[in-house]
């Protein structure tokens, strides 16, 4: 990930009814919500929550897909990891993780893929 990319996903999270709506389409992974769903859940009303995926799909956090007439909405994983590993390449003075005990679950995690 570019620097450049890594702002404009940080930016698209760091307004609280887009982080929510992002944390919201990360737990319901894999099947992911549809805008309706998303509006009940968050209490956003469908034109703010309209605005809002959109952000998150500009940022290459979230894509649509079209299953008949409706839309459903799913967290881009691979670009929120690539984002967490841009945040977290240079931790640990070049130790690696696996050798800092406040790093070892993150190290874990890209071992397993998540």
């Amino acid at each position: 990930m570019e620097e450049n990319e890594a702002i404009v996903a940080l930016t698209a999270l760091a307004q609280t009814a887009r982080l929510r709506v992002f944390r919201a389409l990360v737990g319901a992974e894999p099947l992911g919500l549809t805008p309706g769903e998303l509006s009940a859940m968050l209490d956003l009303p469908a034109s703010t929550l309209s605005f809002h995926l959109k952000e998150l799909v500009h940022a290459g956090l979230a894509t649509p897909s079209r299953t008949g007439r409706s839309l459903n909405y799913r967290p881009s994983l691979t670009h929120m990891n690539a984002l967490l590993d841009y945040l977290s390449a240079h931790c640990c003075q070049g130790a690696g993780c696996e050798s800092v005990p406040a790093c070892a679950p993150r190290a874990r995690s890209r071992r397993l893929g998540v």
